[in-house]
């Protein structure tokens, strides 16, 4: 509740700064303004804080979902296990089971959201085409 309070507030400062600023801006632009010192410090003090409050707000959003994101329940993936001829054949290409397995999690790192199947055949033409060099 007080993060919600924080966000709402921040929010509502935003939106004046950034009314406030615009009408600054629009007046120094249609020369009702004069540019001296109090009017450019005012002007870059409303651009400072209408940045910073712009950024947290991003910010804090964006931790929000990667809250959200880790929280939610990890389901088990109804795809089967890779293919043990894909699985062999990438174990007698690399010579242990260990590297092979460790070349397909970096496969899925780097490729995320491929089918299990994928990431095997990817590290068996990756093997072919270096060892083809």
């Amino acid at each position: 509740m007080g993060q919600e309070f924080v966000v709402i507030i921040s929010i509502v400062i935003l939106m004046i700064t950034g009314v406030i600023l615009g009408y600054v801006l629009s007046q120094l632009i249609l020369g009702y303004l004069t540019l001296n010192l109090v009017t450019f410090l005012g002007t870059l003090s409303l651009i400072v804080i209408f940045g910073t409050l712009y950024f947290v707000l991003f910010w804090e959003f964006k931790k929000r979902q990667s809250r959200t994101l880790r929280t939610q329940p990890q389901y088990p993936s109804t795809e089967p296990l890779a293919d043990a001829n894909l699985q062999s054949q990438l174990f007698t290409l690399v010579g242990d089971t260990t590297t092979a397995k460790r070349l397909v999690e970096q496969l899925k790192q780097n490729h995320p959201r491929m089918s299990e199947n994928w990431y095997w055949q990817r590290a068996i033409a990756d093997l072919e085409r270096e060892r083809g060099r």
